[in-house]
C-alpha cells in the first residue's frame, strides 16, 4: 500500500477505485482501464495513484492470473502523464522524494507480475502517451501502440525540469540501449508510431480498432511476439561502462554547448541513463528520486512548468462568448509570395487547410510552390508525414497571379507591402468578393489594424495576424484585435493558430503590437553599447549567458538591418524620445549591408556548399567602420551588467505595455516574451524573471544604468531610456510584483 499522507487533497477528489476499473473478458486475463470520472484525459493524480494501488492489490490476488491488458478509456485516450499543478505546488524536496518513490513503487509492482508469476503484461496504448504514461508502459513486458496520427510518445521531462522519475531514465535505456534513449531524453521528442516502433519504443503498431483485441490476444498467449533485441554489439556497448562514458561524454558536451549550464535536468539525466545497464535497478531507481527531489522544488523546474501551463491556457482563446469553441477556417487565401507570405501558405496547406496563394510575381509563386512542395517531400522521406498526408498537402496549395478565386474564403491573410494604401486597397477588392462573415487578417508588424479596417464593410471582421520569421519555426502569433473586431473572430484565430501548431496571444492594435514594442529598445540598446565600444563578442555572450537564444547583434543580422531600421522608426513616430533609434544601422543599409540575407552583417555567413554543413559564423573585422565617428572605448565591460542593461531596457517598456493592457496581463505578457522572442525559459518569462529579482531591486538598478552616461551613445540621454516607468515605482515603493 502505498503512503499518499501528506499531500494535499485535490479539490472534487473521485471516491476510491472510480479512477481505475478492472474488467474480466475472459478467464485469466485483466484488463486495467485507467478512467478518472474528473478527467478528459488521464492524469497521474493523487485519486488515480491511490486507485491504481488498489486495483494492483486485488489485480495480485487473482489466483489464475495469466495475462494483464493496461489501456485507457479508448484506444487514443490512454494518460497526459505526471500532474504538473500538483509537482508546481510542492516546495518540499522530502514530499517530491515520496511521491516519486509511490509511483516507483506501483510501476515496479506492474513489472514484478512478469518477472515473479511470469504474467504477460501489456500495455495497449494510444494517443499521447508522454511521461509517466510511457513509464507506466515500460513496465509491462510488451507495449502496443496504437497507429494513429495523434498517436505520440515519449519522454518530454527535460523539457518542463526535470527527469523521468518513475522507472523511465532506467528501463528505456535496458530497452533500447543508451545512444537511443539519451536522444530521446535529452530532447524530450515524442515519437509517432513508425518512429517509435522503429527505435525499438514500443514493440508493435495496431489500428486503433483492433488495439484492444491484438491486447486480449497477446496477454491470453494466444498470440505469440518475441521481444526484440538490440543485437549482441548493441548488448555489449550497453554492459561496457567505458563505452557508455564516452556516449555520456559526448552527450554532456552538446547539451552544455546548447543550454550553456542552465538547466540542470539534462545533466542528471544522461548520468543516470547511461549508467543504467550496468546498474542495479533499485539504485537506480533512487539515483531517480533523488534527481526529482533535488530538481522540482528548484526555480528552473517551476519556471518551466509555469511557461507550459501559460501555453495550455493559451488553447482556451478559441472559446466562443457563448460557451462553444471556434472552428477554424477550412478555407483560406493568403497575399503575397514573399518570405512571410509563402511560409504562411505552406503551414495552412500542410495542415490541410485549402488554400490560394496570390502574387502578381509569377517567379514569386514558383518559388512558393517549389519551397512548399520540397518541405513536404522532405517530411514524408522522413516519416514526419504519411503519403497520403504528404500528397494531400501539396495538393491543398494552390496559386493565382489574378485577385480572384478567394470566394469560397473563410479567412485571407494579407502578406503584401507595408503600404497602408496598399492594404486597404486589396482588403477593399476583397471584401466585396468575400461572404460578410470571412475574416480578413493582415500579418502587418508595423501598421495599426484599425486604420487597415477603416473603410471596409464590417470591420468586425478585420483583425491582425503576426506571425514572425521564419514562420514554420517561431511558435507565436500576436491576434491583434482592433477596436471593432469582434470576440467571434478572435475565437476563430485563436483556432486556427492552434491547429497550425501556434501558440496565440491576444494583443491590442498599438504599435509595434507587443514583441517587437520589446524587442525595439532591447535590441536599439545593443546597438547603442556596441557604439559605445562594448566589444561585440562580450556583448552577444553576454546575452546568451543570460539565456537568450542568440545574442543581439546576431539577431539583427538574422532580422535584417533594413527591417530592424524601419521597425526603428515606426517605434520612434509611435512613442517619442525613448524610442529615438541610434544611427548604427542607416550606413550599412545604404550600402546595402543587411546581415544574413546578403551574407554579411555584425557576422560573415558564409553559404554552405552543397551537401555540407554551413560554416559557422563569424565576427566581420570591419565591424568599427559602422560606427560613425569611429568606436571609443567603454568602460562597461561586466558582461552581467551589459546583459542587465539591454534586458532592463525591455522591461521597463513591457511595465508600460502592461499598464496600458497591451495583453490581458503578466501572464500573457510572459508567455509573449519566451515564445516571441525567446526570452530566457528557465527564467519563466520577463515579468517572473523581474519578480525574482524585485521590483525595489528592479528601480534601484535602472536608476544606476541611468546614471551610467559614460557609456550611452553620444547625443542621446539616458535619462529617458531608463528612467523607471510609473507603473514600476508605484509597484516599488508598495511592494508589489507583477505576479503577485
Amino acid at each position: 500500500m502505498i503512503d499518499l499522507t501528506g499531500f494535499p487533497a485535490p479539490e472534487n477528489a473521485p471516491p476510491p477505485r472510480a479512477c481505475v476499473r478492472l474488467e474480466r473478458p475472459e478467464p485469466g486475463v485483466v484488463v486495467l482501464v485507467l478512467d478518472p470520472p474528473h478527467r478528459k484525459l488521464a492524469v497521474f493524480d493523487l485519486p488515480l495513484l491511490r486507485d491504481l494501488d488498489l486495483a494492483l492489490d486485488e489485480v495480485e490476488r487473482e489466483p489464475a492470473l495469466a495475462g494483464l491488458v493496461i489501456t485507457g478509456r479508448t484506444p487514443t485516450s490512454f494518460a497526459a502523464g505526471a500532474d504538473l499543478d500538483g509537482i508546481a505546488s510542492l516546495t518540499d524536496p522530502a514530499l517530491v522524494a515520496r511521491l516519486v518513490h509511490a509511483g516507483q513503487v506501483l510501476f515496479e509492482r506492474v513489472a514484478r507480475l512478469s518477472h515473479d508469476r511470469h504474467v504477460r503484461t501489456v500495455a495497449a496504448v494510444g494517443g499521447p502517451v508522454p511521461g509517466g504514461a510511457f513509464e507506466l508502459s515500460l513496465a509491462c513486458n510488451l507495449i502496443l501502440f496504437a497507429d494513429d496520427k495523434s498517436s505520440r510518445i515519449g519522454l518530454p521531462e527535460t523539457q518542463l525540469g526535470i527527469l523521468p522519475g518513475w522507472g523511465g531514465t532506467n528501463r528505456l535505456p535496458r530497452r533500447v540501449g543508451v545512444p537511443v534513449a539519451l536522444d530521446a531524453i535529452l530532447t524530450g521528442r515524442l515519437y509517432a508510431p513508425r518512429d517509435a516502433y522503429k527505435l525499438g519504443l514500443v514493440d508493435r503498431l495496431a489500428f486503433p480498432e483492433d488495439l484492444r483485441r491484438i491486447a486480449l490476444e497477446l496477454a491470453s498467449g494466444r498470440m505469440k511476439l518475441e521481444k526484440r533485441t538490440r543485437g549482441l554489439q548493441g548488448i555489449l556497448i550497453d554492459r561496457d561502462p567505458l563505452a557508455t562514458a564516452v556516449i555520456a561524454s559526448q552527450a554532456r558536451k552538446q547539451v552544455l554547448e546548447k543550454t550553456r549550464g542552465k538547466y540542470p535536468a539534462p545533466l542528471l539525466a544522461l548520468e543516470i541513463a547511461a549508467r543504467a545497464p550496468h546498474t542495479s535497478l533499485e539504485k537506480g531507481l533512487e539515483a531517480e528520486r533523488n534527481a526529482v527531489a533535488q530538481l522540482a522544488v528548484g526555480p528552473v523546474c517551476k519556471n518551466l512548468i509555469a511557461i507550459f501551463r501559460l501555453s495550455e491556457e493559451a488553447k482556451k482563446l478559441k472559446e466562443l462568448p457563448n460557451g462553444g469553441s471556434a472552428k477554424a477556417p477550412a478555407r483560406a487565401g493568403v497575399l503575397g509570395a514573399g518570405v512571410m507570405g509563402r511560409g504562411i501558405a505552406s503551414s495552412l496547406a500542410e495542415k490541410g487547410i485549402a488554400t490560394r496563394l496570390f502574387d502578381v510575381a509569377p517567379a514569386a509563386l514558383d518559388v512558393a510552390l517549389i519551397e512548399h512542395r520540397g518541405e513536404i517531400v522532405e517530411k514524408r522521406k522522413k516519416r514526419r508525414l504519411e503519403p497520403s498526408a504528404a500528397n494531400d498537402a501539396i495538393d491543398k496549395l494552390d496559386a493565382t497571379r489574378a485577385l480572384v478565386g478567394f470566394r469560397r474564403c473563410e479567412i485571407v491573410i494579407e502578406a503584401v507591402a507595408e503600404k497602408l494604401a496598399v492594404k486597404r486597397e486589396v482588403f477593399g477588392a476583397l471584401a466585396r468578393e468575400l461572404a460578410d462573415d470571412a475574416i480578413l487578417a493582415t500579418n502587418t508588424s508595423s501598421l495599426s489594424v484599425d486604420a487597415i479596417a477603416e473603410g471596409i464593410p464590417h470591420p468586425e471582421r478585420v483583425v491582425g495576424l503576426h506571425f514572425f520569421n521564419p514562420v514554420k519555426k517561431m511558435p507565436l502569433v500576436e491576434i491583434v484585435r482592433g477596436a471593432k473586431t469582434s470576440p467571434e473572430t478572435v475565437a476563430r484565430c485563436a483556432a486556427l493558430c492552434l491547429q497550425l501548431g501556434k501558440t496565440p496571444v491576444v494583443t491590442r492594435d498599438v504599435a509595434g503590437f507587443l514583441v517587437n514594442r520589446l524587442l525595439g529598445p532591447y535590441l536599439d540598446e545593443a546597438l547603442r553599447l556596441f557604439a559605445g565600444g562594448v566589444d561585440p563578442k562580450v556583448l552577444d555572450d553576454a546575452l546568451l549567458d543570460f539565456g537568450m537564444p542568440m545574442g543581439p547583434l546576431e539577431l539583427c543580422d538574422e532580422v535584417g538591418f533594413d527591417i530592424a531600421t524601419h521597425a526603428a522608426q515606426s517605434l520612434h513616430a509611435a512613442y517619442g524620445e525613448r524610442m529615438t533609434p541610434n544611427a548604427v544601422l542607416e550606413g550599412p543599409v545604404r550600402d546595402g549591408r543587411l546581415g544574413k540575407k546578403t551574407g554579411k552583417g555584425f557576422y560573415v555567413h558564409a553559404p554552405a556548399e552543397k551537401g555540407a554543413k554551413r560554416p559557422k559564423k563569424e565576427l566581420a573585422d570591419d565591424l568599427a567602420r559602422l560606427v560613425p565617428g569611429g568606436a571609443p572605448r567603454s568602460p562597461l565591460t561586466a558582461p552581467e551588467l551589459v546583459a542587465e542593461r539591454c534586458v532592463l531596457a525591455m522591461l521597463n517598456e513591457a511595465a508600460r505595455a502592461l499598464h496600458e493592457e497591451v495583453v490581458a496581463g503578466p501572464r500573457e505578457l510572459d508567455l509573449a516574451t519566451v515564445f516571441g522572442m525567446g526570452f530566457a525559459p528557465f527564467k519563466g518569462g520577463l515579468l517572473r524573471w523581474a519578480d525574482s529579482v524585485g521590483t525595489q531591486e528592479i528601480v534601484a538598478r535602472l536608476e544606476r544604468h541611468r546614471a551610467m552616461s559614460d557609456v550611452q551613445a553620444r547625443g542621446t540621454a539616458g535619462d529617458q531610456r531608463f528612467a523607471p516607468c510609473e507603473r514600476l515605482v508605484w509597484m516599488a515603493r508598495n511592494l508589489r510584483s507583477f505576479h503577485g
